[in-house]
């Protein structure tokens, strides 16, 4: 798990989230975690929620392929 803000950046740019295209998919998707941890969901990951902060579990989460999601192609015009 990234342990600091160096580790975080080269986390980010050596994305290896499954179904992740892009560093920005992966902080909205990491964002969207984090706020259903802050509301009360357990991790689904082995991990001290009290020694980590939600932001870092859901990145962590997300990495590992233990959120699901679905990508809307939609065209914005």
């Amino acid at each position: 798990m990234p342990t600091t803000d160096t580790d975080l950046e080269n986390a980010l740019n050596e994305i290896q989230a499954p179904e992740v295209d892009s560093k920005y998919r992966l902080i909205i998707l990491a964002a969207k975690r984090s706020k259903q941890l802050q509301r009360g969901a357990r991790p689904r990951i082995e991990i001290d929620p009290v020694k980590h902060k939600p932001t870092r579990i859901a990145l962590e989460e997300v990495m590992r392929g233990k959120v699901n999601f679905t990508v809307n192609d939609e065209d914005d015009e």
